[in-house]
């Protein structure tokens, strides 16, 4: 069994790596994978040995949740999770605020006890109500040996909380009268807490511009139909409800609400008009004869549809698309998954590396040793949190995914996404793909047998896919050689392959001749892609570095391909490798910036520069706030795919 199930409670990537192995580890569970983006699980599991309901239980406990209930909606709760976020942001900036008022002296209250004791109210309030989140997640995840961001932000702000709260009220017994200069770090707690959050909220909203092609594709799809009865009676019913066999009507205008045939009734001898530019990408009506395919999401133009339902929910061809998108978007690219191996270490490391500054400052740090030491170890925690880390690959992929979308360009896991800009070499179909037979020959080859067929021209045969030149032109531009394969004749061949511009061609070939030739380029150490249309080529297709299906091919070939091109246009074959090349660039890009940050601002917030004679440090406030930036820049950025070309 192979199951999608959407989690709740994830916050980084130490997060999602944490709830995939321990769901991986589950006796029964065949393997895991998490995306941290889309807030889901794809679990591959036997049902005989572990269910659901026991994975829930098993992650209830660490402080996650999976959505397993009929019913129960995961958008809802999301939604609801996402206006707690934004009331306890704004709860907590208020909060801070009324304490630096005090911390600063713009708010006097009398005596410096009094202000401190106040701040002591107001922060306990901010790490209650606002924050406890944090300290529950990292409660729950140490206690089942786990770490993440949660861990981070409860460690430093409760270090901060509890050494102001001590000196609040031993600070004139322990510090005065030893001649040592204190202070009070609430504002540091109540800050941290307000950016971090702040953080959280707007990378909800970044990411959820992310899901834009998957809530475009759902709204293609009515939500209700006109049911037709025996006795020619209309009733309007929920789509939800429709079964097989239903006869619907569909009026010019709108959407067909589910995939199946087109029937011609008595009163109505008119094809009806449909565009299905949404499947084919073709901008031309088609006319729908007496039990022609019709899709759901498509339009009506003209002509009223009459129809009988085929494929009623998630067997129709737009949920399946939809359905594929939110797989590939979910699914790892191959550098994700060393990301994740990276996060598991990060934040034990980064404790690790907050002790040693507490005790470094701790040895040289002087009369002010341990209130250096514990901002600096505050500090240290709360700018390294892995967020733009955990965020930087998958977020790249969940656009570029949108985007090729968007574009009749349906790519089903996020490793055909990464390897696509690698590919040097495309193996091609010739019948199906580049070429296809003329509607001409094909009424005539119903009455002729196949050598008459033969005295009919080469050109006339078939004729070459439109943009079909200039689609090869690019590919060679970037640096893609290709290969025409086909069961046809050396002639027929030779002569597509001239009018293409192709130099590698070969003809006579039988579907383990494809496989033989792309294992062969393999061998070669090429990177190959096999695009192709018939069940002919699904050998082939399975063993290519990246497999790539025409969208009016056979289905077997689409289920085996991990890329579909919904249009015809050949042209998406060098649009499906430029987004790649994009895509893979903007995921350097954020690791990059990700890792810089880290690699620069830690040993800051250490105070590494006092040792080159510069006095500057980061404080925990401020190291809250860059924490927050850095991880919104990474999502702004993998945003920035869809305005490229």
């Amino acid at each position: 069994m192979k199951r999608s199930v959407p989690v709740v409670g994830m916050m980084c990537a130490a997060c999602s790596a944490h709830v995939e192995r321990s769901l991986a580890s589950m006796t029964g569970v065949e393997s895991a994978s998490v995306s941290l983006t889309q807030r889901m699980a794809t679990i591959v599991y036997d049902e005989s040995v572990v269910s659901l309901s026991d994975m829930k239980e098993h992650l209830s406990a660490a402080g996650y949740d999976l959505v397993i209930e009929e019913g129960r909606d995961f958008e809802m709760i999301e939604r609801q999770r996402q206006r707690l976020l934004m009331r306890r942001m704004v709860c907590a900036w208020l909060l801070a605020f009324a304490v630096m008022s005090l911390s600063m002296g713009w708010v006097n209250i009398g005596t410096a006890e009094a202000s401190n004791q106040c701040q002591l109210i107001l922060a306990a309030t901010c790490m209650v109500y606002c924050g406890r989140d944090f300290y529950v997640n990292a409660a729950r995840q140490l206690f089942h040996g786990g770490v993440g961001m949660d861990t981070l932000v409860a460690l430093s702000t409760a270090v901060s909380f509890l050494f102001s709260t001590f000196n609040t009220f031993f600070g004139r017994e322990v510090w005065t009268a030893q001649g040592i200069e204190w202070h009070t770090w609430f504002d540091a707690s109540v800050m941290i807490i307000a950016f971090v959050l702040t953080g959280r909220c707007l990378e909800e909203k970044a990411k959820h511009s992310t899901a834009f092609a998957i809530r475009r594709l759902m709204g293609m799809a009515p939500k209700t139909a006109r049911l037709l009865a025996r006795d020619g009676s209309l009733t309007e019913v929920p789509v939800a409800t429709l079964q097989k066999g239903d006869r619907l009507v569909v009026r010019a205008g709108e959407k067909i609400p589910v995939d199946g045939l087109s029937q011609l009734v008595d009163d109505c001898k008119e094809s009806a008009l449909v565009d299905e530019s949404m499947v084919s990408g073709e901008p031309v009506p088609v006319a729908k004869d007496n039990g022609q395919r019709v899709f759901a999401g498509t339009v009506v133009v003209r002509g009223q549809l009459v129809m009988r339902a085929v494929d009623v929910g998630e067997k129709t061809v737009l949920a399946q698309i939809i359905r594929q998108v939110q797989q590939a978007q979910g699914s790892k690219a191959p550098v994700q998954r060393v990301v994740d191996r990276v996060a598991l270490f990060f934040v034990p490391a980064v404790i690790v590396a907050a002790i040693i500054t507490f005790m470094v400052w701790m040895l040289v740090g002087g009369t002010a040793a341990l209130s250096q030491a514990l901002l600096s170890a505050v500090s240290v925690l709360v700018v390294a949190c892995p967020c733009a880390l955990g965020l930087a690959t998958p977020t790249a992929i969940m656009v570029g995914m949108g985007k090729a979308a968007e574009n009749q360009i349906l790519i089903k896991d996020a490793t055909a996404l990464e390897l696509l800009c690698k590919v040097d070499t495309l193996v091609m179909d010739k019948t199906g793909t580049l070429t296809v037979p003329n509607e001409q020959l094909k009424r005539m080859t119903q009455n002729l047998d196949a050598d008459m067929a033969d005295d009919i021209p080469l050109d006339e045969r078939e004729h070459m896919k439109p943009h079909a030149g200039e689609a090869l032109t690019r590919l060679r531009l970037l640096g893609v050689d290709v290969h025409l394969t086909s069961g046809d004749k050396q002639e027929a061949v030779a002569y597509w392959a001239e009018r293409a511009g192709i130099r590698h061609y070969y003809y006579g070939v039988m579907p383990q001749d494809k496989e033989n030739l792309v294992r062969r380029l393999q061998g070669e150490d090429h990177r190959v892609a096999m695009a192709g249309d018939g069940i002919n080529d699904t050998q082939a297709l399975a063993v290519a570095d990246v497999s790539i299906a025409m969208g009016q091919g056979t289905d077997v070939a689409m289920d085996v391909a991990q890329v579909t091109l919904l249009s015809q246009d050949l042209r998406k074959i060098p649009e499906a490798i430029m987004l790649s090349k994009n895509t893979v660039g903007m995921i350097k890009q954020n690791l990059f910036w990700a890792f810089i940050y880290n690699v620069v601002c830690i040993p800051v917030a250490a105070g590494a520069l006092f040792l080159f004679g510069v006095p500057f440090q980061l404080s925990p406030m401020w190291a809250s706030a860059l924490m927050a930036c850095s991880s919104i820049s990474v999502v702004l950025n993998s945003l920035r795919l869809y305005k490229k070309g």
